[in-house]
């Protein structure tokens, strides 16, 4: 260990920069293992945002065709008709 860190006491992976005073976790295994769960769990936000905007996007639709729906159902399906 070099001279400009101190041991954490009971911490067998932390040390303290002695000029900053600063804690350092020199865990590298378990920062790595922190970045492939960050980048996993943003790849999971993403999909679920994709997901949210099919379902809205589908809820838009049949908001659409009920309406349709209901202007046949009202006798009003003339004026679907001429819309095309």
């Amino acid at each position: 260990m070099d001279k400009k860190y101190l041991k954490v006491e009971g911490h067998s992976h932390l040390v303290r920069d002695v000029q900053s005073n600063a804690i350092i976790n020199m865990n590298k295994d378990g920062y790595q293992s922190y970045k492939s769960l960050k980048t996993a769990k943003e790849r999971e936000k993403g999909r679920i945002d994709n997901i949210e905007n099919d379902l809205n996007s589908l809820k838009s639709d049949l908001d659409e065709i009920k309406t349709l729906l209901r202007q046949i159902a009202n006798g009003s399906w003339q004026n679907f008709f001429n819309r095309f």
